[in-house]
């Protein structure tokens, strides 16, 4: 009787393996700030790689090279508050925002960086004033703050103020519509069976636009996830937050379509992200979403006008010719239910349904069949934004 071997990978097996690995990426890091010119193309590979930049002392010298900011930022001046016209607003929201700071900070210490929160965003308003204020800005720039210090995060904050974020800074909300009006169509295009679920119940797209005018950053209640989709929003197109919210809608298929097709009970369970998500396996399937359905394909149904920041970038050059998308789909679904009843019979109805559901097996097989290393959909979103980032001048 031959006698089998069986090797185990032990815990402590595992460990020396990640720790391997994260020190193999610190080193590659390390490598791409030192040579000349500083190689940001590898930079952003870290960034969107399973466990991002690993540390807020790594951002602190790899985020403002993703945005082409320097390092030694000039001592800015004070800011003038008496007679801002932002002020009482910005100080409102900065005192809601006690949960954003770690727990256990002094209160002397917290209460020092909310009046560094104030400055930075006022400071920002102030050097750009087409832009302006939203409730949730601040939710984004605390998050620079803690990982950077006033001075570099005033820095970076006001190049993505002016690039990433500039829709949402808009006086009207136009435009933020328009972002949000990709969702819908992604979600279609992965799965049919979920989104038009979701259009039965007229649920519509609010119920994410915290996640986008914030980065995630006011739904996350663990620091570490809200850093790590930074890493990987900082590294990628503009929009790619819209495409991390449709892999969350995604990842909750059965919750979506076990829950009563109600508007109010839809968006309730929608507008509540669990906070136990697999975000690197997510961050990587958005990833290979924004691969395989580009903006340029889903501009036709989600864009009506042009979008300030989308239409600097090659993807958008059509974006502002075609329908709104909540009346096409609207229209769809009256010709799919005018078709249904017009043939009473069940043949044809089945045949109806049958094709989506066929087609949806297969694209979610070649859509989510992802591991959560760097693959090559990763590397393609690197690819785009390197074509379209001379054109925004956001790296060198």
């Amino acid at each position: 009787m031959k006698s089998s071997v069986s090797v185990c990978t032990t815990p402590l097996n595992g460990r020396h393996d990640r720790d391997s690995r994260r020190n193999r990426k610190v080193a590659d890091i390390t490598n791409a700030l030192s040579v000349s010119p500083v190689d940001v193309a590898a930079l952003r590979r870290m960034a969107i790689s399973e466990g991002g930049l690993l540390t807020d002392e790594i951002r602190c010298q790899v985020w403002p090279r993703l945005l082409n900011v320097p390092s030694h930022v000039l001592e800015q001046e004070p800011v003038e508050r008496e007679n801002n016209k932002d002020y009482n607003q910005v100080l409102l929201d900065v005192q809601r925002s006690l949960r954003r700071f770690p727990p256990g900070m002094p209160d002397e210490q917290r209460e020092g960086l909310q009046e560094e929160l104030i400055d930075i965003i006022l400071r920002v308003l102030k050097n750009n004033p087409q832009l302006h204020y939203y409730q949730g800005y601040h939710d984004i720039v605390v998050t620079f703050l803690l990982v950077l210090g006033e001075r570099l995060a005033t820095a970076l904050v006001e190049k993505l103020s002016t690039h990433h974020l500039r829709d949402f800074m808009d006086p009207t909300m136009d435009n933020t519509k328009h972002i949000l009006n990709y969702l819908m169509p992604i979600i279609e295009r992965v799965n049919p069976e979920v989104h038009d679920f979701m259009q039965q119940a007229e649920v519509g797209t609010i119920f994410a636009l915290s996640w986008l005018i914030t980065w995630f950053g006011h739904v996350l209640s663990d620091f570490r996830h809200v850093v790590r989709l930074y890493d990987f929003f900082l590294a990628c197109h503009p929009l790619m937050p819209i495409y991390f919210a449709a892999v969350i809608v995604l990842y909750r298929e059965e919750e979506v379509l076990e829950c009563e097709c109600d508007m109010a009970m839809v968006h309730h369970l929608l507008s509540q992200i669990p906070q136990d998500l697999p975000y690197e396996t997510l961050i990587s399937r958005a990833g290979d979403l924004f691969v395989q359905f580009p903006p340029s394909e889903l501009a036709r149904e989600a864009a009506t006008q042009e979008s300030t920041a989308a239409s600097t970038f090659t993807d958008f050059g059509l974006a502002s010719t075609q329908q709104r998308p909540d009346s096409v789909l609207r229209r769809r679904r009256r010709q799919k239910q005018a078709a249904l009843e017009s043939s009473g019979a069940a043949g044809p109805s089945a045949v109806a349904v049958a094709g989506p559901s066929v087609a949806r097996r297969f694209v979610r097989l070649a859509v989510m069949g992802l591991t959560v290393a760097l693959g090559a959909a990763a590397f393609a979103v690197v690819n785009t934004a390197l074509e379209w980032a001379p054109k925004l001048d956001l790296f060198p």
